[in-house]
């Protein structure tokens, strides 16, 4: 398990990922003063549809991934499971995604994947990361 964000510093960095014509973009600076900070937003056919402000952050002994998406109230993932570049935030108590997934692939891509129940139902959805 992750004991100081250095050993997540392999997601900071520029990621895309595109599709038909949605644009998916990813942004994360290295960690510094126990913080890594990170952005995205989703643009489609050359609108922007969604952002997202997020950060990692050391706190009491643990490792929190902090998601505002698109001006809501802030959400908090706390990391359960970290082995290699690989790295599960989760909190089951949020509606959806309860699980947050990054895994830095051998070929240089981050998959990102974000998982939770929905109506009984797993739902996944995954993000395929290139470097930008």
């Amino acid at each position: 398990m992750a004991t100081s964000l250095q050993s997540l510093a392999w997601i900071a960095g520029d990621w895309r990922f595109s599709s038909d014509d949605r644009l998916v973009e990813e942004t994360w600076m290295q960690p510094r003063g126990g913080i890594m900070l990170g952005m995205s937003r989703t643009v489609v056919a050359g609108v922007a549809r969604e952002f997202e402000f997020l950060f990692l952050r050391e706190r009491d002994g643990e490792i929190h991934y902090v998601a505002r998406p698109s001006g809501q109230l802030e959400t908090v993932f706390r990391l359960v499971s970290s082995r290699g570049n690989e790295a599960v935030f989760e909190n089951l108590d949020h509606d959806f995604p309860q699980r947050i997934l990054y895994r830095l692939n051998p070929d240089g891509s981050l998959l990102a994947a974000i998982e939770g129940e929905v109506r009984g139902n797993l739902k996944r959805i995954e993000f395929p990361y290139q470097p930008a």
